[in-house]
C-alpha cells in the first residue's frame, strides 16, 4: 500500500540498532496519529502488554515489521520506554498467532509467506462469510444495515489517506459487525482471526497500493447500499466479488 513517502524499515536484524519508531495506538498515546508521527511517548504502565501488542500488529500490517527480519525484545522495549518483558510477552502472542517465529537467543523473526497462503486464507474466509452474509441479506431489516454505515465510511476514510494499519482495523470492524448479526460468537471469532492473518504482508512485496484499498472500501459501501435496498442479486454478486479479491 502506498503510504505517502515510503516508511523507513522497521528495524534491522537483532541485535542491531533500535528499530524505527513504532506507532503506538491512539488510545495508548492520547493524540492523533499522522502519516509522519513523532517518536512515541513511553507506554503507560497499565495494559502495557496489550498496548504494545496492538502497536506491533499495526507495524506488521503496514510493513514496518519486515518479513524475514529478526527483532529483539530489548531493542523494541527501549523504543517503547518499557522493559523487554512486556514486549517479549506480546511477541510470544504473535508467535501463537503465527505472525512471528521464536529465534533462540536472538529474538523473533517475522514470518514469511507467499501468495498461495493468502489465496488459501481468502478461500476459507469465503466459505465461512459468504453463506452467512447471503442469509443475513434475506433476514436483516434495512434499518439495521443503515446502522453500519459509519463502519463502512471508516474504511473509505482510511483508504483515502493510504493508512494501511487503520484500514485493516476498520475493515475487520466492518466485517465483524456484519457477521455479528448472525448471533454466532464462535463464527465471528474464527472469521476475525482468519481476517487478521490475511492482512499480514507477503514476502518480497508486502504493501498494497492506495488504489486497491479504495476499491476494496468502495465494495463495502456498494454492498451496504444493496443490503439496505434489499437487492439480493446485487448483494450476491458483490459478496462473491469481494472475497474473490480478498488479498488486503
Amino acid at each position: 500500500m502506498e503510504q505517502g513517502r515510503a516508511r523507513e524499515a522497521y528495524g534491522t536484524a537483532a541485535p542491531a540498532t533500535a528499530p524505527a519508531a513504532v506507532r503506538v495506538p491512539e488510545q495508548a498515546r492520547g493524540e492523533h496519529t499522522h502519516s509522519e508521527p513523532p517518536a512515541p511517548r513511553p507506554v503507560q504502565r497499565h495494559s502495557v502488554r496489550g498496548q504494545i501488542l496492538e502497536a506491533l500488529r499495526a507495524a506488521l500490517v503496514d510493513g514496518r515489521l519486515v518479513p524475514g527480519q529478526v527483532y529483539s525484545a530489548p531493542a523494541l522495549g527501549a523504543r517503547f520506554g518499557v522493559s523487554a518483558t512486556p514486549v517479549r510477552e506480546a511477541m510470544q502472542q504473535l508467535a501463537i498467532e503465527g505472525a512471528v517465529e521464536v529465534v533462540p537467543n536472538r529474538g523473533f523473526r517475522v514470518s514469511e509467506r507467499g501468495p498461495r497462503e493468502l489465496a488459501e486464507l481468502a478461500e476459507v474466509r469465503a466459505l465461512i462469510e459468504v453463506p452467512v452474509m447471503l442469509r443475513l441479506a434475506r433476514t436483516v431489516p434495512p434499518g439495521t444495515w443503515c446502522s453500519l454505515r459509519p463502519l463502512a465510511d471508516a474504511t473509505v476514510a482510511a483508504a483515502a489517506v493510504g493508512d494501511r494499519a487503520s484500514y485493516a482495523e476498520s475493515d475487520r470492524a466492518f466485517h465483524g459487525a456484519v457477521l455479528a448479526l448472525c448471533g454466532n460468537e464462535q463464527l465471528v471469532t474464527v472469521a476475525d482471526e482468519l481476517h487478521r492473518r490475511s492482512q499480514w504482508p507477503l514476502e518480497n512485496n508486502p504493501t498494497t497500493c492506495r488504489a486497491d484499498l479504495l476499491a476494496d472500501a468502495a465494495e463495502h459501501t456498494a454492498l451496504l447500499d444493496a443490503l439496505i435496498a434489499q437487492d439480493l442479486p446485487v448483494v450476491q454478486s458483490l459478496v462473491r466479488e469481494h472475497f474473490a479479491g480478498a488479498e488486503l
